[in-house]
């Protein structure tokens, strides 16, 4: 995605609010710590209440989740790819760490790098995602200059001196979340996407269920980093097209890599969308293992059923819809209510596959 220009812009207010951001912001909020004149980064980036009682017309965020790149953006927020590609240095790197360990580390690591020398590195995390172990890699890797606890998170931050980094652990964990193969070097995958380093069992159980007839144009909706794609091309040859949605950039691009070196025959589109938006076309099949959960891993149910809901929309009539869940979701009523038919097509270890299709009327 390329960069936008802000003073185009105009920043809007914002009613998001979440805890890891309002502890992230806590220290500036508390004069702790200066918020800077000078270019400011901010690394898996969300929008938030907190995040505007400070000037942002220097903030750069970057953000591979679309929902979240899409509210920034919507907000008047400039949001980049890759801030690296930007080869600035920073006056201070905000920095919200995700729960998978060798990704944070990686994420720490770069927002040193990118840090201007005696710039500001802070971050925060919630405790059930692994906030105290954060603190602790990052003293490891460039000292503490400073924490705070709140909001059942907890805030720390480092200033960037030569004295302080540890070079030789900047450099290993710079490397943490790079592409790696998986499952007998079948795969490419990398830490942090979903069952990132390993076949998940749900999408194993729906490729099992699946018939070898499909045709025509199809899509996967939240495609990760593309077994589900690879195992439906391999056990049907009729397929013309095969789109594919992630809303997660790093999973997608997995899912390109992994694809083009299958050699598939059919036309393949990628498309990084917020499926639960609604789709762009019309198709003939649907398969899906959606997600159900946020990054608190609190369970979500009505983003599958925004799912359905989509894929309903999306299938002609006649279209069919296979998809796989955890048996307790209630999504029965969403299908129900929106296909002519609906049946579960195979169950195990606490899963269910369903199969539906669209009525012809």
């Amino acid at each position: 995605m390329a960069p936008h220009s802000l003073p185009a812009r105009r920043i809007v207010a914002s009613p998001f609010s979440d805890p890891a951001l309002d502890a992230l912001m806590l220290p500036f909020a508390q004069g702790v710590l200066a918020w800077p004149s000078g270019p400011v980064l901010f690394l898996r980036a969300r929008d938030g209440a907190a995040l505007r009682q400070f000037p942002l017309s220097q903030l750069v965020c970057e953000q591979s989740f679309r929902p979240d790149a899409e509210l920034l953006e919507r907000a008047g927020l400039r949001v980049v790819a890759d801030a690296a590609a930007d080869a600035a240095r920073y006056a201070l790197v905000l920095v919200l760490p995700p729960r998978q360990r060798e990704e944070a580390r990686a994420l720490l690591a770069r927002a040193v790098q990118l840090a201007a020398p005696d710039g500001i590195v802070v971050a925060a995390m919630t405790n059930n995602e692994g906030a105290k172990s954060g603190e602790t890699d990052l003293k490891q890797l460039a000292g503490l200059a400073g924490t705070l606890t709140k909001f059942h998170c907890r805030t720390f931050w480092t200033r960037k001196r030569a004295d302080s980094v540890d070079d030789a652990l900047l450099a290993q964990w710079s490397s943490l979340d790079a592409p790696r193969r998986i499952e007998n070097g079948r795969y490419l995958s990398r830490p942090g996407v979903f069952a990132w380093n390993r076949i998940d069992p749900a999408s194993a159980l729906l490729v099992e269920c699946l018939p070898t007839d499909i045709a025509g144009h199809g899509a996967d909706l939240g495609a990760g980093w593309g077994f589900l794609s690879l195992s439906l091309l391999a056990r049907n040859p009729a397929i013309t097209a095969l789109d594919l949605y992630e809303a997660e950039a790093r999973a997608l691009s997995l899912a390109k890599a992994n694809l083009a070196d299958a050699g598939a025959s059919a036309a393949l589109d990628f498309h990084w969308h917020d499926v639960t938006a609604g789709l762009p076309q019309r198709y003939d099949f649907i398969v899906s293992n959606p997600p159900f959960h946020t990054q608190s891993r609190a369970d979500r149910p009505d983003i599958g059923q925004r799912f359905i809901t989509a894929a309903a929309a999306a299938l002609k009539p006649g279209g069919r819809l296979w998809l796989v869940a955890n048996r307790h979701l209630p999504y029965e009523q969403t299908l129900n209510e929106r296909f002519g038919d609906v049946r579960v097509a195979g169950e195990r270890d606490g899963f269910k596959v369903i199969a539906a299709v669209k009525a012809r009327r």
